[in-house]
């Protein structure tokens, strides 16, 4: 079994993005391949996704090894499953993160939403219920943040709040894997005022799918 604390993990919201590539055609593979317009990924940047496939548009992907100038590997992506990703309904465009600003003093982190919910139903002749998946709650992310509005990540995240544009969230763990989610970003300004605490604000992530883990 293994275990690990949260503690020294790294928060860092995208600080800047390239222009948009078009992505002509995705493959239905493990890892999908893409198909685009030239560009000049590397092995190891970061992609933020926007496709036909409901399951993938909007998340946050790593380019894969040996990348070519119109094609490459989503890596950790399967697209297999074609009834979730049907053929050829993959195209879209991929826009790489050219940054990433670290959101330091955070003091604490929850989490919300992401239930599964369920159809409950009972036919006439059974004496017990049934129960079907339907959808996850809508998922957030809640940082408790030292109070310092000179600090980067501050003042990128009042930036976010403003625009109210996705961002790219990573958070490298200590044990060296990175998650990476996209989201809305909302400020508190107001800190709070609790004595004998440090002053905090709360930085809320609103997700747009589910995070990838590498």
């Amino acid at each position: 079994m293994s275990v690990q604390l949260p503690n020294g993990a790294l928060v860092a919201i995208a600080s800047g993005y390239g222009s948009p590539i078009a992505v002509t055609a995705l493959t239905n593979d493990d890892p999908a391949s893409a198909t685009s317009a030239t560009q000049a990924f590397t092995a190891g940047d970061i992609l933020e996704v926007t496709s036909g496939w409901s399951r993938l548009t909007n998340k946050a992907v790593r380019v894969g090894a040996s990348p070519t100038t119109t094609s490459f590997d989503m890596e950790g992506i399967d697209t297999s499953l074609t009834s979730i990703y049907p053929a050829g309904g993959g195209a879209g465009s991929v826009r790489k993160v050219s940054g990433f600003t670290q959101l330091s003093q955070i003091l604490s982190s929850t989490t919300n939403g992401g239930d599964q919910q369920f159809l409950e139903y009972q036919f006439l002749e059974s004496d017990s219920q049934k129960r079907i998946p339907t959808f996850k709650n809508a998922a957030g992310l809640t940082f408790s943040v030292a109070d310092d509005p000179t600090q980067p990540g501050y003042i990128l995240a009042a930036s976010a709040n403003d625009d109210r544009l996705p961002r790219v969230v990573s958070i490298t763990l200590p044990g060296g894997s990175v998650l990476y989610y996209n989201a809305y970003i909302s400020l508190n300004k107001t800190p709070s005022l609790t004595v004998n605490e440090l002053m905090a604000v709360e930085v809320t992530l609103s997700l747009l799918a589910e995070p990838v883990r590498y």
